[in-house]
């Protein structure tokens, strides 16, 4: 047991360490730890220099910091801070950042030149007015930059110099899966399928060549293999968009969405700042002096600013997503407020005022059917955003059979809404009729009634006269069939949706109807569908309704009207087990429905997941028909893995039962070897930490490094901030990693590293000691010298080290002063054993 005065010591250092740097920047003439104090017990200890931590500051070195640019944060990373000698004589640790580093946090380093003053090191004393703080307990790097050495922009935005166009890289997801159906029934027989969809791909720099292949195999053995697309893309980022060569589609703007082979470009939204994608209005307004100025819409704070004196204009707010008035109050320097209102309301053809929306696209028109004839045809659209709430719209399509011309006008109302009207003029030749002509009207509507909590859209009302044909119904009919039928051509469709939130507590009303109806033969279709949902501590319900129905007349003759319709509704609940067992992730549930066509059925079942990182989900279910008084059931599992997902479960019915199955992963070859992943999305993070094997990646179920401490996170933001971390519950006992979460802005497409320094090696509690016998200082610092980039390890009481990463042999550097006596070197060599605790207990002498 220690004596009372070596606990003593041991609180004091404590204490020490701690609070002394706060004392420090309370003010030295107010308070002062005297480290005097550290010796009580001990007086004829030798002291350590511990002068810079009697100021304030931090022992020099690297550390992993948020690096904030005036409140801003614009990135993580680890950065070296050096001891500097600033005006007056006063010492002080800065950081060491290049020129280019704060160029891109939007320094506008050009007007600087005296920056470049030191090699490495940007000197920050050039700009007027410019500091940089290192807070320590935050581990945050404050930068404050005078706001006319920033570059002005919009919030959220990642300058495309930090932009990460990822590495080259092989890539390939994959699902296979299949069945096998076991007949019950003597007049029926056993059947298997087997289906897989590939999707491989390479990157190459910006570029990103992509395809999606498709097998199929039925019973009978036959195999059938489709390309869906392959293309090859890349951004244009002074175009703030990408282009696509190969296979694809149009965008849906203005025209209907048509598929091409040929060549793409067109705005990407995403390359925009999160406040700037959308709609919303310019706020402008006048400040008499230094002024605050805040922003709410439904009585939520949605934007905070200040303003200088004189006119202003605010365009970069987050759209909300629906509509209500902004309110917007001036507060100015003296106290004294304006208050006024911006009618605002959000509809998706609307942009914001100055923001141009473009894409032009030419090729051959690419249908799945291989009897349609591969026409030549090319696409503009152009959407901008004028004063005044209004946006203008429009485009262009030309194709040897058909020419059409859209314009449209969309408007923002105010406390009214928000309305589109466009009308698109078209001539088509249609095979094998003559030449048609006709105009197709479109009106679009949206208006949230903030008060009331109901969001009302008409995605609207279109009508088509009977000579109005779109590109891809004209070139559909240019077929190798001479006998091929009439095509389905539309003549009005009429789409609404309604969500209405109820009293407190009362829950969600949602209805949605189409409405469609067809020029040739009759032919019309309707859908309807009305919703309710509610919960009550935890337990969740809803009610469902819906309605389909579509007509067909092979005549004028009312008589031989055909209807295939059916209406359908559906009660379900579900009850988690939670509520009386804490910690569990299984609900029951249980459901009734009733159809025209299949009568009542009623289903009672289980789920849940299950192991460490909820990545087993299951459900076991048990119906009843009680129509013909049959049972049905299935048992299904899904599992994530470190190197895919797997699926299987088994069903049954009074005519079958069957096995499914199925597996899905992602496969990354790159310079370094081969990953295996979980299915990958459009733009992932590669995770480099060798020799940190087996361990989670926050907020990733399912996701581990490889035994080559490798490992994929499968989806991720383009031209975003993404931030990897690492789960330290999981790393062995035989790692360290320093930085456990890094900062990542890939392109799309991109495969990007984030990578981890892992110090693989003993963890140990080392006591050093000196010639003669005596402890090292307290407060010494301990490094590796095996190791580059080495972190140090301070020496606590006792002599006493925790250091971490150590190789089986090795040397060590100690230093508590800066004089050649107060420093010293240690050779060491580790025991092969280790005990039970993972941690070795090792005295050492330091010469």
């Amino acid at each position: 047991m220690k004596s009372p005065m070596s606990l003593q010591r041991i609180c004091l250092a404590g204490f020490f360490t701690m609070a002394l740097p706060a004392l420090a920047r309370a003010g030295q003439d107010e308070m002062y730890f005297n480290p005097a104090l550290l010796e009580i017990g001990n007086p004829q200890k030798e002291k350590t220099d511990l002068t810079v931590f009697e100021s304030g500051q931090q022992a020099p070195g690297k550390y992993h910091v948020d690096v904030y640019l005036n409140n801003d944060k614009v990135d993580t990373r680890e950065v070296e801070f050096r001891m500097v000698e600033l005006a007056g004589g006063k010492q002080s640790l800065q950081p060491c950042l290049s020129v280019e580093e704060l160029k891109n946090y939007g320094v506008r380093t050009t007007l600087y030149p005296d920056l470049n003053k030191q090699k490495d090191c940007a000197d920050l004393s050039a700009i007027p007015e410019a500091s940089a703080e290192f807070i320590f307990s935050n581990q945050k790097l404050a930068l404050n930059i005078p706001q006319a050495a920033v570059n002005t922009q919009a919030r959220g935005y990642v300058p495309p110099e930090q932009w990460d166009e990822g590495i080259n890289a092989f890539l390939l997801n994959y699902s296979l899966s299949g069945d096998n159906t076991y007949a019950k029934n003597s007049n029926a027989q056993d059947s298997q399928s087997q289906y897989a969809n590939l999707r491989p791909g390479a990157n190459f720099g910006p570029w990103r060549l992509r395809n999606y292949t498709t097998w199929s195999r039925d019973t009978d053995g036959n195999d059938k293999w489709d390309t869906v697309y392959t293309y090859l893309q890349r951004d244009v980022v002074p175009l703030k968009g990408v282009m696509t060569l190969g296979d694809s589609t149009s965008p849906a703007d203005v025209f209907d969405s048509v598929p091409f082979r040929g060549a793409q470009i067109a705005s990407d939204d995403d390359m925009l700042a999160d406040s700037m994608k959308g709609y919303a209005p310019v706020v402008r307004g006048i400040a008499k002096s230094n002024a605050q100025v805040t922003i709410r819409q439904n009585g939520y704070l949605i934007y905070q600013s200040y303003v200088p004196a004189g006119a202003f204009e605010i365009t970069d707010m987050y759209p909300t997503g629906g509509s209500g008035d902004l309110n917007v109050t001036v507060k100015e320097a003296d106290g004294s407020e304006q208050n006024f209102v911006v009618p605002f309301a959000s509809l998706p053809v609307l942009q914001r005022e100055g923001r141009f929306k473009y894409s032009l696209t030419g090729g051959q028109y690419r249908s799945y059917d291989s009897d349609v004839k591969k026409t030549d045809y090319v696409q503009g659209t152009g959407i901008y955003g004028l004063p005044h709430g209004l946006t203008v719209y429009g485009g262009v399509q030309e194709a040897k059979v058909y020419k059409a011309l859209a314009l449209g006008l969309g408007t923002n109302l105010g406390g009214l809404g928000a309305l589109s009207a466009d009308v698109t003029i078209a001539k088509a030749s249609i095979k094998p009729d003559d030449e048609e002509k006709g105009q197709s009207w479109r009106l679009r509507y949206s208006k949230n009634f903030a008060d009331t909590g109901t969001n009302f859209a008409v995605a609207g009302y279109r009508y088509s006269t009977k000579g109005y044909y779109t590109l891809q119904e004209t070139l559909d009919s240019w077929t190798s069939n001479d006998d091929a039928g009439p095509i389905d051509h539309p003549r009005d469709r009429e789409e609404l949706t309604l969500s209405q939130n109820l009293w407190a507590g009362g829950g969600n009303l949602s209805l949605s109807m189409v409405k469609e109806a067809y020029w040739n033969d009759g032919k019309s279709m309707r859908s309807y569908g009305v919703g309710y949902n509610n919960s009550w501590h935890g337990i969740s319900y809803s009610v469902n309704y819906s309605y389909n129905k579509n007509a067909s007349t092979s005549g004028n003759n009312d008589d031989s009207k055909t209807y295939d319709k059916d209406q359908v509704i559906a009660m379900s609940i579900s009850v988690p087990f939670s509520n009386w067992l804490a910690g569990s992730n299984t609900q029951a549930s249980y459901s009734v429905n009733n159809s025209d066509s299949g009568g009542t059925t009623q289903n009672v079942g289980l789920s849940g997941t299950m192991l460490a990182g909820n990545n087993l989900s299951w459900s076991v279910q048990q119906g009843y028909d009680n129509h013909d008084a049959t049972t049905n059931g299935n048992m299904n599992a899904d599992y994530k893995g470190t190197y895919a997902e797997v699926n299987g479960g088994y069903s049954y019915d009074q005519d079958s039962q069957r096995l499914n199955y199925g597996i899905s992963g992602g496969v990354i070859a790159h310079k370094d070897g081969v990953t295996l992943s979980q299915p990958l999305g459009e733009t992932v993070v590669l995770v480099q930490a060798p020799g940190a094997n087996g361990v989670s990646v926050l907020n990733q179920p399912g996701v581990k490094t490889d035994y080559r401490g490798y490992a994929v996170v499968p989806y991720s933001s383009p031209y975003r901030r993404n931030i990897v971390a690492l789960d330290a519950e999981s790393m062995p006992d035989d790692v360290d990693v320093s930085g456990m979460a890094q900062t990542v802005i890939p392109t799309r497409g991109a495969v990007v590293r984030a990578k981890y320094n892992a110090s693989v090696g003993s963890r140990v509690l080392m006591t050093v000691l000196r010639q003669g016998g005596a402890t090292v200082p307290f407060g010494a610092m301990v490094t590796d010298l095996t190791q580059n980039n080495s972190q140090g390890f301070i020496v606590g009481e006792e002599g006493q080290v925790y250091l971490t990463g150590l190789a089986n042999k090795g040397a060590l550097h100690v230093q508590w002063g800066k004089d050649a006596g107060e420093q010293c070197e240690i050779h060491y060599s580790l025991p092969e054993s280790k005990p039970e605790s993972g941690v070795l207990m090792v005295n050492t002498k330091c010469q």
